[in-house]
């Protein structure tokens, strides 16, 4: 087992970019598996630190089926993401829609391209968000977007950990 800690990095590759890294101890069927399969995300998407509670999730997993996340805070604040799968490759590649369905936010709607790559047991996750303009990117880094990127993908490997060991 690995005992150091991942890191999610975040880079900025052009003014309509964000792009996100994270490797996990896991083969990549089952990072793919966690990442696609709603009994798996309610366990860790937009969950980081345990206060927010994933209390929807959808997702119809085929191209042109959509997904819906609603993420409750205790104060019973909500933010809903939504979007459509227009390719799916099993277990190496995801291409989506996603909006953040949050005033002003949700008139704009980015396109998401995952990357499941496995080397040696192990899979780093690698995601490109595409915005409409700079400013869109920029909206969503300052939304929070990195820090709950990083607690829910924190989730994720305890998640897989406990999958790996069942």
């Amino acid at each position: 087992m690995n005992t150091t800690k991942e890191r999610l990095t975040v880079m900025l590759p052009s003014d309509n970019e964000i792009h996100m890294e994270r490797t996990f101890d896991a083969p990549r069927a089952l990072v793919f598996e966690a990442v696609t399969r709603p009994e798996h995300v309610t366990k860790w998407w937009g969950c980081g630190g345990g206060v927010e509670k994933l209390a929807v999730c959808e997702i119809d997993l085929r191209v042109g089926g959509s997904y819906r996340f609603l993420i409750r805070k205790p104060g019973g604040q909500e933010y809903a993401f939504k979007g459509v799968y227009r390719e799916i490759v099993q277990p190496s590649r995801l291409v989506y829609t996603q909006i953040y369905d949050v005033e002003p936010f949700n008139t704009h709607e980015a396109i998401v391209t995952t990357i499941f790559d496995e080397h040696d047991g192990r899979t780093t996750l690698r995601e490109t968000t595409w915005c409409a303009s700079k400013a869109v990117r920029d909206g969503w880094l300052q939304s929070g977007m990195e820090q709950g990127a990083g607690k829910s993908l924190d989730a994720l490997a305890e998640l897989l950990q406990t999958l790996k060991n069942a």
